[in-house]
């Protein structure tokens, strides 16, 4: 598992960006920033340091404070672990804000975003795609109660899911910025993968009235005939249910994946308090299976992926049952009569499937879950208030074999403690082995994004992250700036661009310059048997219009390998020049702008929109 400590110094987010910014100049080739390197090159390796962040309450759920290191034994699978690392976070302490970055010309854009370095960050998490419309709705409503009385100084963001995940709202503690987006930005959208999906119906007995339509006017067929077209459309409906099923989990998976990168950059501990109709998966893996993992979940890689994500990103989650208090559909008039309580009995096997998930993937973060109850607001509070006051204990395993299996962690109080009743929550174990290795073959992704993406892996997370409206990671930090090429339309794209053949382009085209530069500490490098430093970078410029789909695109993957002469012109800067093909009649395009690091997966993306570069003082033509 990669820890968010280095071996080799450890680098405040902050700090990170403001070294950002002392690179000098923009350009193809390498500048020579103000370094002073070393005569020998130093490779930045990561140190095995788990972090656990644990929340203490006592028997009415008031968070208990003041414990010190000495309360707490750790152990991972069965073995006593030396704390390394111990801190108190609470909702009380003073309000600390993130370091701003200075002043930047026009068209020049960052992916950096001033979080504090210590406290909690809350995600709210809006699931479309596992809820019905009418739900969604009151899910918008319970939130506005809740921003009426947000306490200032809380940090939210808020994002969607639908068949991928969308940044509706950048971390922030303004009340007011977040009763916006909550009241404008939260529209419900139905999903075309719920049997249900404006939550008007009973969805119980959808396939029996299926069934009863699509055999009206077969009075002439024989029992045989009969039986055997009533056989095979169950298997049909029963198929076809799967199989939306199994998109909804891969989806939802997907989206679990891009929101951990995101929030992965960031220090501290992450609450996501995902508000969902259904919760399709159980992410985390039993330790009691020998396998490691649940059911469906036991052979695939996704959420094994998924779990070293989180783990890696210090996330707890909070499910909330966006349906409220739900009633057996049995006893509502608009249910035809059901003598056998078949609807009831596939009820209660629904209702405890669902509520046994939520339970479990929240113990096995260190959250909690939340279910028949029609007060939402409510639990967004507790999950916030419950999730800002915890211990941060970091140890270094005893057991440094990096075995790819599963480690059970456990910590419990000591002494007189350990009887006071009170209830910890904290994650339950991680994978050994790195989360780094990148997962292929999405189903999500913008649209045309496979015509245009030059980018030789086109590994899922990258589809994903380069799409129009996701999150802008901030795994590779990185600044931009974007400037329009000339005052004279083109007729033809500049070179090397990949336009989308589906939706082509059509001229007079503006060309703009993408020039970026980034710090060489985000890039992993291996040293090779010549003694050689090796690597790979992506870089990729995506052109989107304004319902997401991808239009134009350039970019390249850069190979490195490095003498020690070379290794240290590259510490001194990361940079790019790029050029892109825009229609003269775009300004609601968007441009998205990513740096990939292949070997340790990780990205840097920012996203800037077309109208405001447009009208800035051109660069002189070539």
């Amino acid at each position: 598992m990669r820890s968010p400590f280095r071996a080799i110094g450890l680098i405040e987010h902050a700090t990170l960006a403001v070294c950002l910014f002392q690179l000098v100049g923009f350009g193809q080739t390498t500048g020579t920033g103000p370094t002073t390197p070393s005569n020998t090159p130093t490779l930045h390796t990561e140190a095995q340091l788990v972090a656990v962040n644990v929340t203490v309450h006592d028997k009415n759920g008031h968070p208990v404070h003041g414990l010190k290191r000495e309360d707490f034994t750790v152990t991972e699978s069965n073995q006593p672990q030396a704390v390394r690392y111990f801190e108190e976070c609470s909702a009380q302490m003073p309000i600390s804000f993130g370091q701003d970055l200075p002043p930047m010309p026009p068209g020049t854009f960052s992916d950096y975003t001033p979080v504090p370095p210590k406290g909690a960050l809350n995600v709210l998490l809006i699931d479309s795609l596992n809820t019905s419309m009418a739900d969604q709705a009151y899910v918008r409503s319970q939130l506005q109660q809740y921003v009426k009385k947000a306490m200032p100084g809380t940090r939210i963001a808020i994002f969607g899911l639908s068949r991928k995940l969308f940044m509706l709202q950048g971390f922030n503690s303004d009340p007011h910025v977040i009763k916006n987006a909550v009241e404008h930005k939260l529209l419900a959208r139905a999903s075309s993968l719920l049997d249900d999906p404006a939550g008007a119906g009973n969805t119980l007995d959808a396939p029996s009235d299926i069934t009863a339509t699509l055999l009206s006017g077969q009075q002439d067929t024989s029992s045989m005939q009969l039986a055997s077209i009533v056989s095979n459309m169950q298997q049909f409906e029963a198929e076809q249910a799967a199989s939306a099923t199994e998109l909804r989990v891969q989806y939802t998976l997907d989206a679990f994946n891009t929101l951990a990168h995101y929030l992965s950059a960031f220090p501290g501990r992450k609450n996501v308090i995902w508000f969902s109709g259904s919760f399709p998966i159980n992410i985390l893996p039993d330790p009691a299976l020998e396998s490691g993992a649940r059911g469906m979940e036991s052979n695939d890689a996704g959420f094994r992926e998924t779990t070293s994500l989180l783990s890696h990103a210090q996330v707890a989650v909070y499910p909330v049952d966006a349906r409220g208090l739900v009633t057996d559909p049995t006893f509502s008039a608009a249910t035809k009569s059901d003598p056998f309580g078949k609807s009831s009995a596939a009820f209660y096997q629904s209702q405890s499937s669902e509520h046994t998930t939520m339970s479990q993937l929240a113990e096995d973060t260190g959250g909690k879950a939340f279910y028949n109850t029609n007060d939402l607001s409510t639990a967004v509070r507790n999950a916030i208030e419950a999730g800002s006051n915890y211990y941060t204990l970091s140890y270094q395993p005893s057991n440094r074999v990096r075995d790819g299996r599963y480690r059970e962690i456990h910590v419990v109080l000591n002494g007189n403690l350990r009887a006071a009743g009170y209830y910890l929550a904290y994650r339950h174990g991680y994978f050994i082995d790195d989360h780094s290795s990148p997962s292929k073959n999405s189903t999500a992704g913008a649209p045309g994004i496979d015509d245009v993406l030059p980018l030789d892996s086109r590994v899922k997370y990258v589809r994903l992250a380069m799409s129009h409206g996701a999150p802008t990671p901030e795994e590779i930090l990185f600044k931009v700036r974007v400037l329009p090429i000339g005052s004279a339309p083109e007729q033809e794209l500049a070179r090397n661009n990949l336009r989308n053949s589906a939706r082509p382009l059509k001229p007079p085209f503006r060309r703009f310059a993408v020039d970026l530069a980034a710090i060489p500490d985000a890039f992993q490098l291996t040293l090779d048997k010549d003694g050689n430093l090796t690597g790979a970078i992506e870089f990729s410029v995506i052109l989107y219009d304004n319902d997401g789909t991808a239009l134009n695109a350039t970019g390249k993957t850069v190979q490195l390998n490095f003498n020690q002469e070379g290794y240290h012109r590259f510490l001194s800067g990361v940079n790019g020049h790029f050029e892109i093909s825009v229609p003269v009649k775009a300004s609601a395009d968007f441009l998205r702008i990513g740096i990939y690091d292949i070997p340790s997966n990780r990205m840097g993306v920012v996203e800037v929109p077309v109208a405001s570069v447009e009208r800035l003082k051109p660069l002189p033509a070539p």
